[in-house]
């Protein structure tokens, strides 16, 4: 078929290329074994995968890029959408949005989600997780800030306990990443702690809201359950922790255990008492190491 035919063909409704593209203009919302029982009826034979294949060829293979293509029509297609339509098509707009917002922060050392979709319903949940807390967000309001139907969060979390649980998940794995590749260079004991310590505190005061939930969740008070759930992972962050303070020239009367936790505290507690404007994260995790670091020292003086 000739450019020429092919293009006639598309306008002519009597054509089956014609006619799946006029049933895109005339009822986007139609899935592909919709389309084709519909045009059966009509006397145009076709599969549910022959509808796909125009679609694509087309661009038009989402219900969201046929919604879209409406607002290219002459004489503003778009104003004559069914209120049902036009909330599809807020939601694909939001997800766009935030496919462009999660592609961008891949930028980091580590990634969290390798399915775009679950990306952004994961940084969606932990906006309004860290806004809202765990028990003010449902599975509604993460849906519509991703631009879904709720139903269809199901499809990547069973629950909203299992979506607050990958979320630790990943944000563990980022804070871990970032710490690592802080400390690689760094031979001095105190100087990796203080690495780490920096991470952990950007991570709660700049980080995203994957990094802020995380980090919240070492000290928050949850159910027992869902803490049971979070207590594996964030062991694994704990063990960076252990292995950087088991490294440290400490008195032998310093209990390292109460050490690693007192600065873990210290290193939470500044989400409470910090303001913007003063010190910086940098220097705030300076001076918190400086203060350990003294006070070992101080141990060190007396035993002598």
């Amino acid at each position: 078929m000739s450019e020429a035919e092919h293009s006639r063909d598309q306008h002519n409704p009597d054509s089956l290329d014609g006619a799946v593209l006029l049933f895109a203009r005339l009822h986007p919302e139609f899935g592909q074994a919709r389309v084709a029982k519909e045009l059966g009826l009509i006397g145009h034979q076709i599969s549910s995968s022959g509808v796909r294949y125009i679609w694509k060829r087309h661009n038009l293979e989402t219900t969201y890029k046929r919604l879209k293509s409406l607002e290219k029509l002459p004489g503003g297609a778009k104003t004559n959408l069914t209120p049902a339509q036009m909330e599809l098509l807020r939601r694909g707009d939001v997800t766009k949005r935030l496919a462009l917002k999660a592609r961008a922060a891949r930028g980091s050392a580590a990634m969290i989600a390798t399915d775009d979709k679950q990306d952004q319903i994961l940084r969606a949940a932990a906006e309004l997780f860290a806004k809202q807390g765990f028990l003010g967000t449902s599975f509604r309001d993460i849906a519509r800030q991703v631009g879904m139907l709720p139903g269809s969060i199901y499809h990547y979390f069973p629950s909203k306990e299992d979506l607050f649980v990958a979320i630790h998940r990943a944000g563990f794995k980022q804070i871990v990443a970032r710490s690592d590749e802080a400390i690689k260079n760094e031979k001095d004991p105190w100087k990796r702690l203080e690495s780490a310590c920096t991470i952990h505190i950007c991570c709660a005061l700049a980080g995203d809201a994957i990094d802020r939930i995380t980090v919240i969740g070492l000290f928050a008070i949850h159910e027992p359950r869902l803490q049971k759930r979070l207590a594996k992972d964030r062991r694994g962050y704990e063990e960076q922790f252990r292995g950087l303070v088991d490294a440290l020239d400490l008195p032998s009367t310093v209990n390292r255990s109460f050490f690693r936790l007192a600065l873990l505290g210290a290193l939470n507690w500044t989400l409470t008492w910090y303001r913007p404007g003063k010190k910086a994260p940098r220097e705030v995790a300076h001076e918190l190491v400086e203060v350990f670091k003294g006070r070992s020292s101080r141990a060190r003086q007396a035993r002598k």
